[in-house]
């Protein structure tokens, strides 16, 4: 892993502090811990974890980071916050871990090439160089992920903006299929199927009956955290190159997939997406951790703000 920063950056008026380790990137806001980005070599794919709230609460499942939490052990592949896809060019990116090497053929890598920090105005950018690697360890797609982290007294606040580029010498072809593909695990205390947790969309959808498999400009997902009403909304950029189906779920999944189609709704053709050689696709996605639920939080106005 290239390291481009020695120790740490303040920004200003955001307090904010990022530590290179060998294998990990730790970033806090305003003071506090928020999240670590871990490049992945212990787990096929850099991912962020733990997600907390601005009062220090987290808001993702700890395992299978941490072992013997008492949380649910399905899903090894799912730590954290991701960005991976099960069917690029037939190598499976989504359910790709260390834990399924022996059984599932065909896995693939996302392996960190470098990351930089750049400071901004009550905000600092992480950016990632990434290669998605194929079981021969041979690059079939690049990633360049930008994810900016905003300073705010209640609110945790990342912007992802993730650039797929094909390779010079050959096109990239994503497959039809649900597992996929910009997700959070979370916290099992939060979820609906055990702990009655809410999931509303921006077109009034409730729950994963109302929410699974449809489009929408946003999904929020909230529940109890330690005794607190805590929330998470995913944003859909109207400009991104594919609209997503969400693939949320009852058991703490929160996931869009902007590859997937048939795979969600039948009634549609199968989809295989191709990205002729040298060329890209552009997505950008908000993540917002808030206090309360959809309709406290004012998430349908902060949508409409940030989708200007």
């Amino acid at each position: 892993m290239k390291t481009f920063i020695a120790a740490a950056v303040l920004l200003a008026p955001l307090t904010a502090q990022v530590r290179f380790a060998p294998d990990k990137i730790d970033i806090n806001v305003d003071g506090k811990p928020f999240t670590t980005f871990y490049y992945g070599t212990e787990a096929y794919k850099p991912y962020l974890w733990p997600l907390r709230a601005a009062d220090g609460k987290a808001v993702t499942r700890r395992w299978p980071m941490e072992q013997n939490t008492g949380e649910s052990h399905d899903h090894v592949h799912h730590r954290g916050l991701w960005f991976s896809y099960d069917d690029v060019n037939g190598v499976k990116f989504w359910e790709a871990d260390p834990a399924y090497a022996s059984k599932t053929p065909n896995l693939g890598k996302i392996v960190a090439a470098g990351a930089e920090w750049k400071d901004g105005d009550k905000e600092g950018t992480l950016t990632a160089l990434l290669n998605w690697n194929g079981p021969d360890g041979k690059t079939i797609l690049h990633e360049h992920r930008a994810m900016t982290f905003h300073s705010d007294p209640t609110l945790r606040i990342i912007d992802f903006d993730i650039t797929l580029t094909a390779p010079p010498d050959q096109k990239v072809v994503f497959g039809d299929t649900k597992e996929g593909a910009f997700a959070i695990r979370l916290a099992d205390s939060m979820t609906e199927k055990a702990h009655g947790g809410q999931m509303v969309s921006a077109d009034n959808g409730h729950g994963m009956k109302e929410i699974w498999g449809k489009r929408s400009n946003w999904v929020d997902y909230s529940g109890n955290v330690d005794g607190e009403t805590l929330g998470v909304a995913i944003f859909d950029s109207p400009s991104n190159s594919r609209r997503s189906y969400w693939h949320a779920r009852d058991y703490g999944l929160f996931a869009l997939n902007p590859f997937g189609q048939h795979a969600f709704d039948p009634s549609q053709p199968e989809s295989r997406l191709t990205l002729d050689a040298g060329k890209s696709l552009h997505f950008r996605w908000r993540v917002v951790i808030h206090p309360g639920d959809a309709a406290s939080a004012h998430i349908a106005a902060m949508y409409k703000d940030w989708a200007k």
